[in-house]
């Protein structure tokens, strides 16, 4: 394997990646990472961590203090050090009326790895912070294009694929919250009905820190000719997360999740999904199967994965959805 290879973590597995002695991070055991929480306080309590974990998803107090009290003190960190640049900067451009700009974190990864609980507990561990900022949540669902266009493109069958997004809608949205914009619209979607709500939005109004999760987050993109100024949606975020299981993981976690969905959200009349809650339990594995086979296990390998180098921190799950790696980026 070339050097340049090795550079760009060629290697599929993160054991591969911290073998390389040309890997950009730092890598840590979850009992190293816990002990940088210091002094952090545990705010969350465990009735409030079971109603922020997604199904399946197992976290506990326990896996808060382990993994997200430590990651909550280097965000605290990044952000400080974020605010303290720009006001250098602006004493050394001679700026008074400049306001401060949104801190954006994104987090990738797989469909079922996860992303949406370490989302909803940061959320809330950043808000509690002594400083009391401002923190607001948005997802990528909302910006899918419509199940309409989506069938009419050919594209139901690609549903989360790059090409199933508006691309532009959410460089406009995270350039005009970078531009420190009021009230800008995020779409809503609904997991029920599968789609994006016609008219729905979220209101996103200056927050001090957004998180954008997605599994495609950190997609990188074709350069065009000439030097044109080509954003990515990467180019918005102060910091970034990727959530990382082994592949064999991901389909147990997601084949579970799908089966009981099919006992839950798929019994109402109004889910996409609710054909399934009546066919047999052999049935709906073999969709199940078909589903993971087909769209979400190319998704992750031809456009998810290969992101996963691109982010600052790497968190890599084992069993039972828990932490049992960070990888952190080297400054």
């Amino acid at each position: 394997m070339s050097i340049a290879r090795q550079l760009i973590g060629a290697p599929e597995t993160l054991d591969h990646f911290q073998a390389n002695a040309y890997s950009p991070y730092h890598f840590f055991s979850s009992e190293e990472w816990a002990r940088f929480r210091a002094d952090t306080p545990l705010t969350l309590k465990g009735d409030e961590v079971k109603r922020l974990r997604s199904m399946g998803d197992p976290i506990d107090l326990d896996e808060v203090r382990r993994i997200y009290l430590s990651l909550s003190r280097l965000l605290s960190a990044h952000v400080e050090s974020s605010q303290l640049l720009f006001e250098q900067r602006n004493r050394f451009l001679s700026l008074s009326d400049v306001a401060k700009t949104p801190f954006v974190i994104g987090i990738a990864g797989s469909v079922a790895v996860g992303k949406s609980t370490t989302a909803r507990i940061l959320k809330e561990l950043l808000t509690r912070w002594p400083s009391s900022p401002k923190v607001d949540l948005v997802t990528t669902d909302g910006f899918l294009h419509p199940n309409a266009v989506l069938q009419r493109e050919n594209l139901m069958q690609r549903k989360g694929f790059p090409e199933s997004y508006d691309t532009g809608a959410i460089l406009r949205f995270l350039a005009a919250i970078k531009a420190g914009q009021p009230n800008v619209k995020a779409p809503s979607y609904s997991h029920l009905v599968y789609d994006v709500l016609p008219n729905e939005y979220k209101i996103v109004d200056r927050p001090d820190i957004l998180i954008f999760e997605g599994i495609n987050v950190l997609q990188s993109r074709d350069l065009p000719a000439g030097g044109k100024i080509v954003p990515m949606v990467s180019d918005f975020f102060d910091f970034s997360i990727y959530i990382d299981a082994d592949e064999s993981r991901i389909h147990d976690w997601y084949v579970a999740r799908f089966m009981r969905l099919r006992e839950t959200a798929f019994r109402d009349p109004h889910s996409f999904f609710h054909r399934y809650a009546s066919i047999s339990e052999e049935e709906a594995l073999t969709i199940a199967e078909g589903l993971w086979e087909n769209i979400n296990l190319k998704n992750l390998r031809e456009n998810i994965l290969p992101t996963r180098p691109r982010a600052d921190l790497i968190l890599r799950k084992g069993n039972n959805h828990l932490i049992e790696q960070v990888a952190l980026r080297k400054l």
